[in-house]
């Protein structure tokens, strides 16, 4: 019987090309056949090449195509998808207006793996532990994907179909990532528990509140690392509509939001482990998204 060697050295040998434009790079994805894998910062690609749980045939850089990266604030915020985790965390836009965002990306990991690790990379890994994306999903992102045969926009929401499984269709390639702008009233949050801080997460959850006078006129709240792929809750999100927002109306909505989830037993916690603490991480974000909303936008 195969025994991985788990030498966490890359044993298999693949071709490796490095283009340095879009159309390059689309071109020589039309024209790979077998196990092709696109790296960008390669902080999962190469773990699990290493692991030897992937083998893939070619590898293609995505690190060199400028076109990819870049970010824009006009009209909400627009970012490449090869921009660091590291440098969104450090936008001043993204800790005034999608603090969610802001705190998912200092959550992520450790520092190095901030300063390698991409945004597209950690959507395209589509872990249902990605601390990204219940925060991008808060605030009703979507994607721009482009092939050589044009470009279509897919709403993050849409973008995940299992673990490891996204809508990306052979030869296609996430450009960027659009943020709306949020409206004047706007609070976020995210919050994460984990082993160590460093560990992926045991639990995390993202919440937007839209506030009016004392009513709560919009909500978001999006988990990870409690169902198959990351998921709003939109039961729990349709209790807070209208209401005044609050401890006993918070307290509500988070129970509902644990039940509609469906988490796992595993290495890292019990399927009862993860639902109480989802329960106790939607309150307590919906908590600080209220208190946020009373200062414009976020904080």
């Amino acid at each position: 019987m195969y025994m991985p060697t788990n030498t966490h050295i890359l044993t298999a040998e693949f071709d490796y090309e490095r283009p340095v434009t879009l159309k390059e790079a689309l071109s020589m994805l039309d024209g790979q056949h077998g196990d092709v894998r696109l790296v960008a910062g390669g902080t999962d690609l190469f773990v699990q090449m290493k692991m030897e749980r992937w083998s893939p045939s070619v590898v293609v850089s995505l690190a060199g195509v400028s076109e990819l990266r870049g970010i824009s604030s006009k009209d909400g915020l627009t970012i490449g998808a090869l921009t660091s985790i590291r440098e969104i965390g450090a936008l001043p836009i993204a800790r005034s207006q999608y603090t969610a965002v802001h705190e998912a990306c200092h959550a992520f990991s450790t520092v190095q793996i901030m300063i390698m690790g991409t945004i597209g990379g950690n959507l395209c890994n589509a872990s249902p532990a990605a601390d990204s994306a219940p925060a991008l999903l808060v605030f009703d992102v979507s994607l721009n994907l482009v092939s050589s045969t044009g470009s279509r926009k897919v709403a993050l929401g849409d973008f995940f179909v299992g673990p490891g499984k996204t809508v990306l269709a052979k030869g296609e390639i996430v450009h960027s990532i659009v943020l709306p702008k949020p409206v004047t009233g706007t609070g976020s949050a995210f919050l994460k528990v984990s082993r160590v801080i460093a560990d992926i997460s045991k639990a995390c959850a993202a919440v937007k509140l839209v506030r009016n006078g004392d009513k709560i006129a919009g909500c978001r709240i999006a988990l990870g690392a409690v169902s198959p792929v990351p998921k709003r809750v939109e039961r729990a999100e349709q209790s807070l509509i209208g209401v005044a927002g609050g401890a006993l109306a918070f307290e509500l909505a988070a129970s509902i939001a644990a039940e509609d989830i469906c988490p796992i037993s595993d290495v890292r916690a019990s399927e009862a482990y993860r639902r109480h603490v989802a329960k106790v991480i939607v309150r307590d974000a919906l908590m600080a998204a209220w208190l946020r909303t009373a200062k414009g936008t976020d904080k």
